[in-house]
């Protein structure tokens, strides 16, 4: 494994991120909250400063020089993601508004044309919101049951009972590759294994794990695999969804509008081909190129190493957590990602949210979009710190000694 990074390294890193550098409420900005979204490298503000500058013009559709770099950007875009996840084929890869959009096109589309009564759709109880909800509109409107994949109290997925579960009336598993709340690193290769012996479909939301290592859809063998950009250090406003490309070709279209049609006409519409019949409409043409953008900026990295600084910060923060008296670390799992989940007795994560802000230190609080997971562990709410390859062993230290100050006000 490779070592994590040295101070001098992270402060090269931390060089290209501007937003890094500035003071909050008088303190400088410690920003622990990389899980909501990650910022972004100069290299990626320069991308969209410059499409803005000289290029910006529709895609596709012009006859005149600055759409053809607009198109010829856009398109490369799609062949950077599709090589940064080892997609066969860049009309594997969709463009959506985001993880939730992505997720929400499958079970629309996917779900509309395969699920019907007495069928199952397999969610985690570990899932965002975005990959419960949409699967529960179309269960109603299918009469399918949305059936949760039991998790134990440290947060990992029980593997008997997903298997258990399974049965030929499984037509989709649903799962996410990293919980966004506690940091799983769920098993999705074995689940995928599992699901495909009885015939089912797996999705899988890749959102918290595509900026931590390296993702390659064939060698995992899922049928869909959804993220955002805005948590790939790009920016907000541009999602991918990649699917097997003999799904993505009987599945309907999603939306209509521009785009998506082949032709036109009163007595009926033909559609386009792949992956243009699911992206109707004007696409977010700059968030595509930011999103390229990002992916070179991370190419120029050693990935292992920044994978094991992410380690290293958790297993520090960890350590110091378990110290505090009357904090209790939520989720626990053996395999976890830079995520740290906490409440403390005695206190509102809300309020102690609150007070790191004001002491410079961004975190997020609440039940972070999964409260069934909140409900199972008896907390409205936790405050999570999620770290990214630009923070610091200080950084981690400011976080204590601001939570010990919370502690003698608070308690």
């Amino acid at each position: 494994m490779s070592q994590p990074l040295t101070t001098l390294e992270v402060e090269k890193i931390r060089a290209d991120f501007p937003i890094l550098h500035q003071q909050v409420n008088g303190y400088p900005l410690v920003y622990l909250d990389n899980a909501a979204t990650t910022q972004k490298p100069q290299a990626v503000i320069d991308a969209l400063v410059y499409y803005y500058t000289h290029d910006n013009s529709n895609v596709h559709r012009g006859a005149h020089a600055l759409s053809d770099r607009a198109t010829a950007k856009f398109e490369s875009a799609r062949k950077s993601v599709a090589d940064f996840i080892n997609a066969a084929h860049t009309q594997q890869i969709i463009w959506t508004r985001g993880t939730t959009e992505s997720i929400n096109l499958v079970a629309a589309s996917w779900g509309a044309d395969n699920l019907q009564t007495g069928d199952k759709v397999l969610v985690s109880a570990l899932e965002h919101h975005s990959d419960i909800v949409p699967w529960q509109m179309i269960a109603e409107k299918t009469g399918a049951r949305v059936i949760p994949i039991p998790v134990d109290n440290s947060g990992t997925i029980e593997m008997e009972a997903f298997v258990a579960l399974l049965d030929s009336r499984v037509k989709m598993v649903a799962v996410n590759h990293v919980s966004n709340a506690l940091g799983t690193i769920n098993p999705v290769a074995e689940i995928i294994k599992q699901a495909h012996a009885v015939g089912a479909k797996v999705l899988i939301d890749g959102a918290q794990a595509i900026a931590h290592w390296p993702v390659d859809v064939q060698a995992m063998n899922c049928d869909f695999y959804v993220f955002s950009g805005h948590k790939l250090f790009g920016p907000t406003g541009i999602g991918v969804l990649y699917g097997r490309r003999k799904l993505l070709e009987q599945m309907p279209p999603y939306q209509g509008g521009g785009e998506m049609i082949e032709t036109v006409s009163f007595s009926g519409t033909t559609f386009n081909q792949l992956p243009y019949k699911f992206e109707a409409g004007t696409p977010d043409i700059a968030g595509a190129i930011g999103l390229a953008a990002a992916i070179d900026y991370l190419n120029t990295l050693d990935r292992a190493a920044l994978a094991a600084h992410e380690d290293a910060l958790l297993a520090y923060a960890t350590k110091k957590a378990l110290a505090v008296p009357g904090l209790k670390v939520i989720g626990t799992a053996k395999s976890k990602a830079a995520v740290l989940g906490f409440v403390i007795e005695g206190t509102h994560p809300s309020d102690i949210g609150m007070l790191l802000d004001q002491q410079g230190i961004a975190v997020r609080t609440g039940h972070h979009c999964a409260q069934p997971l909140m409900q199972q562990f008896g907390t409205p709410g936790t405050v999570r710190a999620s770290f990214s390859f630009y923070n610091t062993f200080e950084e981690i230290d400011r976080l204590f000694a601001a939570l010990d100050k919370i502690r003698q006000l608070l308690l």
